[in-house]
């Protein structure tokens, strides 16, 4: 990997304790909630992130089955995640209208 004085790389890990169980917004706001809106940071990304097995059999699914849910959404092949997109991420009012329209 490339490091330079302005570049990190860094792993953090949280006890399963602060999230609650079958809660994916509980998870996502925690990890990535406010961080990438910090005016301190320049830049940031999200390379990666693991959940133990044991934590992921917690999140129920669909009631009627992601078969059902990736059809009435016409979306295969790629995960199923909604999110709040924030103004103040960076992006330009018309990036900002694409992804929110």
């Amino acid at each position: 990997m490339f490091f330079s004085s302005c570049l990190f790389f860094f792993y953090v890990a949280y006890p399963l304790d602060f999230f609650e169980e079958g809660s994916i917004t509980n998870v996502l706001t925690s990890i990535v909630g406010n961080v990438f809106g910090f005016k301190a940071l320049r830049a940031l990304r999200l390379e990666d992130i693991r959940f133990p097995v044991a934590y992921i059999k917690t999140f129920q699914g669909p009631p009627h089955g992601i078969q059902v849910e990736r059809d009435k959404l016409n979306k295969y092949g790629r995960p199923l995640l909604g999110c709040t997109i924030k103004p103040k991420l960076g992006l330009s009012a018309k990036n900002y209208g694409r992804a929110v329209y």
